[in-house]
């Protein structure tokens, strides 16, 4: 068993096997569970976006960027969809939960902490921060946000974060000789850049407790 786990998370790390392996129904299945289910919070969400974007690039590879886009859209959408009323239905239940192997209330804590600070921004700017947009929406269901409010961001933020990730990877294929064989360096950077936000935050924290 403990082998079969090691072989699972390797696989998840080789972000190009995953699209090459699964294609459009492997991108769709992760989106919509890292968007939707707490056990989605590891999932690469944003290294897969851009490696399907340059796999796209390749003409050989059959993954149509013109269903590609559309489709991912949908499952990241939909995947929120999940989230939230799980939020709505559990309520303050959810912040009692005991931690588990797929689910960290210091993860919950940090999603509400940021929808208190941005409000329904929060909804767009967390797409484009790892672990926060898994538990960005059972927190805005726990608050009782307005389904139709919601729906309207969740949607303009689905729609940037997948196709401004997916394009930017297409353009990178379709411009940069060779990049599939250097998509590890892509990918480093793409982690990096989302990460440039949880690591800012806990750096203005840190200095306003020393300032305090």
């Amino acid at each position: 068993m403990v082998e079969l786990l090691k072989e699972l998370l390797h696989r998840l790390s080789d972000v190009r096997a995953l699209v090459a392996l699964g294609g459009m129904v492997m991108v769709c299945g992760i989106i919509f569970v890292e968007t939707g289910l707490f056990v989605g919070f590891f999932l690469p969400g944003d290294s897969l976006l851009v490696t399907a974007g340059v796999v796209a690039a390749d003409k050989a590879s059959g993954l149509q960027l013109v269903w590609l886009l559309p489709l991912v859209t949908l499952c990241a959408i939909a995947g929120d969809q999940v989230g939230y009323w799980i939020g709505r239905t559990m309520g303050e239940r959810l912040y009692q939960r005991e931690d588990s192997r797929f689910f960290k209330k210091s993860h919950l804590r940090r999603a509400h902490e940021f929808y208190e600070k941005y409000g329904s921004r929060t909804i767009i700017l967390a797409r484009f921060m790892p672990i926060v947009r898994t538990f960005c929406p059972p927190v805005a269901g726990a608050a009782e946000m307005s389904y139709t409010r919601y729906l309207l961001f969740d949607i303009a933020g689905g729609f940037l974060w997948v196709w401004s990730m997916i394009l930017l990877g297409y353009t990178l294929g379709s411009t940069v000789p060779n990049i599939d064989k250097r998509i590890h360096y892509v990918i480093a950077v793409v982690i990096f850049l989302s990460l440039l936000p949880a690591i800012y935050s806990a750096w203005k924290a840190r200095t306003r407790k020393t300032a305090a």
